[in-house]
């Protein structure tokens, strides 16, 4: 496979020129980024142009007209990534732990998406995240025949087999990283453990493969997605090597442009020009924020299903953790006027859908968790309180969330055309639990 030569020399060449100046390395790893969560994602049916990936990931606009699922995709994706080029360097072993964790940071939280019956009726499938498929996730090839990934029955055993697999020949003196990356891609897929996910995962996977052994990430481009399933499927026949000689084709790229990136010369590619121009028409299109979007029914609908909604869920599930130190909780909506019971979370969520159809201005939604009566007896009694506000002003929206005890506050206001990344959410809800955690450990210090 002359392939893997051209990619053994090159990756000879580039270990000569390391290490890389530092601002070129970065340089060269963002363009990598950018790249990668665009093409694998729109292979999946993401509908982002490049440019407004771009300008989501740098800059976190949104664009107008595109669906929030389309963007939260992006923005998962993009935390998985960076979570991989962190732990590679530290040398974490791939485990199934790993994989769950990969494929929870990739999806964010559970869904339901369109499916059929095995009998070929309409239905809504769960879509765990971190969790191995409990239904089959067969497809229907375009000969019409059905094409079986293994089932949930067996998809714990097969993927165990998977990781020892991969130890055993990682550990071999003989070992070609390209094609023990490339075949462990194909075998995930043959698996299709999760429910959702299961090729950006693979992909991700791989590169997570080769960049333990001092490889760029292998970049599939959308416009060849015809050659990758091509490929695929010759795999699904037993043929191996175009799959294996496909991925080091698209690895040479990168090893490439590495190289020129790391002699200082340009890294652009010649659809870059083009890439370039949509990231400038998305500027100029949001260049003044307050004037993209003004409040209106459609994207309050919109933002509160994709990001309020859930943010309000894992507010109270964080809460939730602290139920056991006190004898008594409650939950409280300045919306809703009635108390609930942090298991009443989804009857919570409908009824501020109720309000959102009914209450054309909405002002904010506003939720508080309060914890009473501590439970251990020989600690003098004290209470708690946090909560979470949204409020939707005429152009923008604001996040406050609020330990009221101790008055730590974390607060983001975006425009309505902007969303707050999740990682900037959840590292404020771990916040305000440490600030929680704090509190308790300061009112039983003395005993």
């Amino acid at each position: 496979m002359n392939a893997l030569s051209k990619s053994e020399q090159l990756k000879n060449e580039l270990d000569d020129l390391r290490p890389l100046d530092a601002e070129a390395e970065a340089r060269i790893m963002q363009k990598f980024r950018l790249d990668w969560n665009y093409h694998s994602n729109n292979l999946e049916g993401n509908s982002l142009t490049y440019g407004e990936t771009k300008v989501l990931i740098l800059f976190g606009i949104t664009a107008q007209g595109k669906p929030l699922k389309d963007h939260f995709e992006i923005t998962g994706h993009n935390e998985a990534i960076n979570w991989v080029l962190d732990v590679v360097k530290d040398k974490t072993p791939l485990t199934e732990k790993f994989i769950r964790e990969l494929h929870t940071l990739l999806l964010k939280e559970s869904s339901y998406k369109e499916a059929q019956t095995p009998e070929g009726k309409p239905t809504r499938r769960k879509i765990e995240v971190g969790k191995y498929k409990t239904q089959p996730n067969h497809v229907i090839t375009v000969t019409g025949e059905t094409f079986y990934f293994a089932t949930p029955e067996e998809t714990p055993a097969k993927m165990q087999e998977l990781i020892e697999w991969f130890r055993k020949e990682k550990e071999k003196s003989d070992v070609n990283p390209i094609i023990l990356a490339a075949l462990f891609h194909y075998r995930l897929i043959r698996i299709h453990p999760f429910d959702d996910g299961n090729g950006r995962v693979a992909r991700i996977l791989m590169n997570f493969i080769l960049m333990q052994f001092g490889y760029p990430p292998a970049i599939i481009k959308t416009e060849d997605k015809e050659n990758y399933y091509a490929v695929l499927r010759l795999a699904d026949a037993g043929e191996l090597e175009p799959f294996v000689e496909y991925i080091t084709n698209n690895l040479v790229r990168s090893l490439e442009i590495m190289i020129r990136g790391a002699k200082g010369k340009s890294i652009e590619e010649p659809d870059d020009l083009d890439k370039e121009l949509a990231l400038l028409e998305g500027k100029l299109r949001f260049g003044d924020k307050k004037e993209q979007l003004e409040k209106n029914p459609q994207i309050l609908k919109e933002l509160s299903d994709e990001l309020f909604f859930p943010l309000i869920r894992e507010f109270i599930k964080v809460c939730a953790k602290f139920d056991r130190f006190y004898l008594s909780k409650k939950i409280l909506s300045i919306n809703v006027r009635q108390i609930f019971d942090p298991t009443e979370i989804e009857v919570l969520i409908s009824k501020l859908k109720n309000i959102l159809t009914k209450e054309l201005d909405l002002s904010v939604f506003r939720i508080e968790y309060y914890h009473d009566d501590f439970f251990n007896p020989k600690f003098p009694n004290f209470s708690h309180n946090t909560s979470i506000a949204i409020e939707f002003r005429t152009y923008s929206y604001l996040i406050k969330i609020r330990d009221n005890t101790t008055y730590k506050e974390t607060g983001f206001e975006k425009s309505y055309s902007e969303i707050v990344l999740p990682n900037k959410l959840y590292s404020a809800l771990d916040e305000i639990a440490k600030s929680h955690k704090n509190f308790i450990q300061g009112k039983t210090k003395s005993n």
